[in-house]
């Protein structure tokens, strides 16, 4: 060897792709393809985060004491059990190289979350895919995977890329059938956008269980995608063993102003959430009103609808048209899904911009 080889796992990882932002011929556009708020940020986040440049000389909280008191006031947590990162990604990383490294398995869903299969390749741990059952986590097929190799299980709720939501009673069941020592981690990230009856338990279980840690960001219903504030909770054991690989001072003090104003902003919250759940339902019906052209809409409880084109027009053709017309949306061949385009539910005006433009590409 003439110069430093990297670790034969890493190699093997296929970097994730982000939701792009501009078209081919560089033209502007609608942005439809990374799951943003389509309002923007509350701007009693923006004032929060401007103020913050006053301390532009000083080191963060490295602690992030004021942030986790106000997510465990808002949710009626303990502070103490609450590890951040950039992202919720960093929390998934975290997560990993605390519970699983070279010889362990880590199983997720197929058509789950990118970032979970580079999370166990990056520690040396084998990727175990779940089949899952039309586009959504089966949780009998999850538990047929485990073995004795097994350290940690990742579920997004809602799943991204596809939306779909598994229900309470398969959480817990799920968790009652894990061994002790498997670590569930429940990727909340899109949770605010579920309904109140929809919820998981997954916090529940998190508070009174000790192999189940909850992450949740403030990049999506928050607005805060940019500043990459993300959060987790779980055992105070678990959250100590993570914290002792988390880089310091992992984001901004803005950040974390801005993320504790968003937190408080309760209207704007409401308002986004209202927003998707109507334009999501209008939009699934308009998709599903052209099933006689091949297309089809998966079930959504996320900020963003999956279209599956199943018919002569294919998902790639649809891609590149839409591009054409003025929309980027996210085609998800790197994820096994090269018939799916993934679409986020945007403005009135965005998204039945988009929905006219798949007419036309369709005939319909």
């Amino acid at each position: 060897m003439d110069a430093p080889v990297p670790n034969r796992w890493v190699m093997e990882i296929a970097p994730y792709v982000p939701g792009r932002s501009t078209t081919d011929s560089g033209t502007k556009a609608v942005k439809l393809s990374s799951n943003e708020n389509p309002f923007g940020t509350p701007e009693v986040a923006r004032a929060a985060f401007a103020a913050a440049a006053s301390q532009l000389e000083r080191y963060p909280d490295a602690s992030a004491a004021e942030l986790r008191e106000a997510i465990g006031a808002h949710y009626g947590l303990d502070p103490a059990r609450i590890i951040y990162g950039t992202g919720s990604d960093e929390v998934l990383h975290l997560a990993t190289g605390a519970y699983a490294g070279v010889g362990d398995e880590v199983i997720y869903v197929r058509y789950g979350f990118a970032v979970y299969d580079i999370a166990a390749r990056r520690v040396g741990a084998t990727p175990v895919v779940a089949p899952d059952t039309d586009y959504a986590s089966d949780v009998d097929a999850i538990l047929a995977c485990v073995t004795a190799r097994t350290k940690l299980i990742f579920i997004a709720n809602p799943n991204n890329p596809t939306g779909t939501y598994t229900p309470r009673a398969d959480i817990a069941r799920l968790h009652a059938a894990l061994p002790p020592h498997v670590l569930l981690v429940i990727d909340q990230a899109y949770t605010e956008y579920l309904d109140p009856e929809d919820d998981d338990g997954g916090l529940d279980l998190a508070r009174n269980t000790k192999n189940v840690l909850v992450t949740r960001t403030f990049s999506k219903i928050f607005g805060l995608a940019s500043e990459r504030v993300g959060w987790g909770y779980g055992a105070p054991e678990m959250i100590d063993a993570m914290h002792r690989i988390r880089a310091p001072f992992n984001f901004s003090t803005a950040a974390q102003k801005a993320a504790v104003a968003a937190l408080g902003d309760h209207a704007f919250v409401e308002r986004s959430y209202r927003h998707n759940r109507a334009w999501r339902g209008w939009f699934a019906d308009q998709i599903e009103a052209m099933g006689n052209k091949g297309l089809r809409a998966v079930p959504s409880k996320a900020n963003f609808q999956l279209v599956l084109f199943e018919g002569e027009v294919t998902a790639e053709h649809a891609y590149k048209a839409l591009m054409e017309r003025g929309y980027i949306v996210r085609w998800l061949p790197g994820q096994g899904l090269p018939h799916g385009l993934r679409i986020t539910i945007g403005t009135e005006d965005e998204i039945q911009g988009v929905a006219a433009a798949i007419r036309e590409i369709m005939g319909a």
